[in-house]
C-alpha cells in the first residue's frame, strides 16, 4: 500500500519565503508562475484587516470617550485621555492612507458604538449611559474635539 504524502505549498510551509517569491516573480513579470489564488486572497485580507482596524480603533475610542465623559473617576482621566488621543491619531492616519474609509465612516461608527456602549455598560453597571451618541459623529468632530471639555448631558 502506497501512502500519499500531501505536499504543502510554499504558501502553507513558509509564508515569508512565499511573499518574497511572489514579489520576485511579479518584478520579473513572470505572471504565469505567480501563485494568483493565494495572492488574491492575501490582497482581500489586507482590505478586511484595515477595515477591522478602523472598527477596533473606533470602538476603543468610543469606550474611552464614554468613560471619560460619564464616569466620575478623576484618577483615571489622564489614562483615558491618552488613549483617546492615541486612537484619534491612528484613526486619522488610517483615513489619510485610506480616503475611501470616509464613505463607510457612519456605518462603522454605528457598529463601533453598538459594541462600545455594550462593553462599558457591562463594566460600569451603575452608570447611566445614553442610548445614542450625544455628540457629533462626523469624522472632524470625533478626531478633533476634546468632548469632555464641552457641556454634556
Amino acid at each position: 500500500m502506497t501512502q500519499m504524502v500531501a505536499r504543502k505549498s510554499l504558501y502553507e510551509s513558509d509564508y515569508l519565503l512565499w511573499t518574497q517569491d511572489v514579489v520576485s516573480k511579479l518584478r520579473a513579470r513572470d505572471f504565469d508562475n505567480v501563485d494568483l489564488e493565494n495572492l488574491i486572497e492575501e490582497i482581500e485580507d489586507l482590505g478586511r484587516s484595515k477595515k477591522d482596524e478602523l472598527k477596533s480603533r473606533l470602538n476603543t475610542l468610543l469606550e474611552h470617550l464614554l468613560k471619560r465623559i460619564y464616569i466620575d473617576m478623576p484618577q483615571e482621566f489622564n489614562g483615558w485621555e491618552r488613549t483617546i488621543r492615541e486612537q484619534q491619531k491612528h484613526i486619522e492616519w488610517l483615513i489619510e492612507d485610506n480616503p475611501s474609509f470616509k464613505s463607510i465612516w457612519h456605518e462603522y461608527f454605528s457598529i463601533a458604538w453598538r459594541y462600545a456602549i455594550k462593553d462599558v455598560r457591562k463594566e460600569y453597571k451603575k452608570t447611566q449611559f445614553p442610548e445614542i451618541w450625544q455628540f457629533g459623529n462626523d469624522i472632524e468632530s470625533i478626531l478633533n474635539i476634546d468632548i469632555w471639555e464641552s457641556d454634556h448631558p
